[in-house]
């Protein structure tokens, strides 16, 4: 790891990092980064229980964070050579000359001055990218919708907390001074919040308080809620693929040399991306459905979801945290509380598991874990898929519920209906319809392809399948639960499912000497 000084004695560093080489952090970040609530990153896993199926995917949020910087829209905004960062003319010339419409060579200020991009604006996409997952709970997305179980009116996401943290990063860590150092104020705070969560729309014609509309495509590199074209994509997309061996094909690096910033009617300011690129961009939006199919909606890593959410739910009020002012917060309350939050990491199942009490949910929960790592797992009934595109897993669940017989041992909490949602981003929606592009004989004007302009796109964009899985190991129960399934099917006017065999069936008859 390299070091190099900065203003005030600050340090810079460079990191090697196993998909993008070798990563170097501004003084500032580096600050931020040296924290026990961003170090916590490291024992947060990013794929969560696809861990349990891909045994190399063990890749953690930390890592994902300091990604962002490599080669990338943020990266190339900034000259690690220059610490004092007075104005963009001390920044780096490549692909980020391409990016904002300059020729090799030539500067930013000589091409496009009306951009005004300064050396905070460069600072804070770089702070936000570093700082954009720091909401995550144990096993990322799995807390999510663990939380959104336990308590559905509150609607969490982990965006929301990730500003939570980054100010109770700032405020604990007294780095109110490093901030003004690099001559970053309140408003830079609020934009960098802002690129990590985006905040309602009040109903006017720009909601942001951070920075003015004709910087619109600053809001667009860590987290682009327009088109879906962002720097977050890109390294999970890369890491994810490369912690599970698999071949993803889009080249980001392609993406920042044919992009420029347009301004566009209506919109304002925004990245644009060369047509020649479109194969390019559909690609990458490719490569996020076959991650979802192949690894992050897995059978076996879906199932083991849901047992540690059941085990969790057992748990929720038996587990607590201790938060601000001497108050203990419940499993599904911690985000509440960034003191507590700042404790919880993916140890949180090992707490479960050895926790000496002898309430029944608590020994229940232990039960369930134990079952995951003895590999016991919870049997997929079956699987099955909707002819009408607007049939939900609520729709089944009722149907199932009617399907099965009053004096059945089989009841509906056996039951877990999963949805595997696989699509390019944007529900079923052509994602590639959202992106603005420019011809190269017309580089100011931005422009949205149509599927009908392209002959390589799909012709659907979205395509759901429902599992069924069932909580209890007995085969009577399994074989009621494969009959109700088939009801429900016809019932709804659903495909006829692909049943699962009862484990007891597959395996080797004994041989007889």
């Amino acid at each position: 790891m390299g070091q190099r000084g900065g203003k005030s004695g600050a340090m810079e560093k460079t990191f090697q990092d196993a998909v993008h080489g070798a990563i170097t952090l501004h003084p500032l970040c580096v600050r931020v980064m040296d924290t026990p609530h961003f170090q916590r990153l490291r024992h947060i896993k990013v794929v969560g229980s696809c861990y349990f199926v891909f045994p190399a995917a063990a890749q953690n949020r930390f890592e994902h964070c300091l990604g962002f910087f490599n080669g990338q829209w943020c990266q190339i905004l900034f000259n690690p050579s220059s610490a004092s960062m007075s104005s963009l003319a001390c920044l780096v010339d490549g692909d980020l000359g391409v990016l904002l419409g300059w020729p090799d060579g030539a500067r930013l200020p000589d091409r496009q001055p009306e951009l005004n991009i300064t050396a905070a604006d460069v600072l804070c996409v770089q702070l936000a990218g570093l700082c954009h997952d720091l909401g995550h709970g144990p096993y990322s997305h799995l807390w999510e919708r663990f939380v959104n179980q336990a308590r559905p009116k509150k609607h969490w996401v982990h965006e929301s907390t990730s500003t939570k943290m980054f100010d109770h990063l700032i405020e604990t860590n007294n780095l109110f001074g490093e901030f003004e150092k690099y001559d970053l104020k309140e408003q830079d705070i609020i934009f960098i919040k802002e690129m990590i969560h985006s905040p309602p729309g009040d109903g006017s014609d720009w909601c942001y308080k951070g920075r003015p509309k004709d910087k619109a495509f600053l809001y667009q590199i860590v987290a682009n809620k327009q088109t879906g074209v962002d720097v977050d994509k890109w390294d999970y997309f890369l890491r994810d693929s490369h912690s599970l061996g698999m071949k993803v094909t889009f080249d980001y690096h392609r993406l920042i040399k044919f992009s420029r910033v347009i301004s566009v009617e209506g919109e304002g300011p925004q990245i644009c991306i060369q047509d020649k690129e479109c194969s390019n961009v559909y690609d990458m939006f490719h490569a996020r459905r076959v991650l979802h199919r192949t690894a992050y909606q897995h059978r076996v890593a879906k199932t083991i979801d849901y047992m540690f959410i059941d085990a969790l739910l057992k748990t929720d009020k038996h587990i607590t945290y201790l938060g601000a002012d001497g108050v203990r917060y419940p499993l599904a309350d911690v985000c509440d509380d960034m003191v507590a939050y700042t404790k919880l990491t993916d140890e949180v199942f090992q707490r479960i598991l050895y926790d000496e009490g002898s309430h029944p949910e608590l020994e229940h929960a232990q039960h369930i874990l134990n079952n995951i790592y003895k590999r016991q797992l919870y049997l997929c009934v079956g699987h099955t898929r909707p002819n009408n595109p607007d049939t939900t897993g609520q729709d089944l669940e009722e149907a199932l519920e009617r399907s099965i017989p009053k004096d059945s041992l089989l009841t509906p909490q056996d039951l877990i209906i999963t949805v595997v949602d696989l699509n390019y981003g944007m529900k079923d929606q052509n994602p590639v319809e959202l992106v603005y592009f420019y011809n190269k004989n017309s580089p100011t004007k931005g422009k949205k392809i149509k599927k009908e302009e392209s002959t390589m796109l799909p012709e659907r964009f979205q395509e759901k399948i429902f599992r069924v899985l069932c909580r209890s190991s007995k085969e009577d129960k399994f074989k009621q639960a494969q009959e109700a399934l088939q009801i429900a099917c016809q019932e709804l006017n659903m495909k006829k499912p692909h049943v699962e065999f009862f484990p007891s069936l597959l395996s080797s008859p004994k041989k007889h000497r």
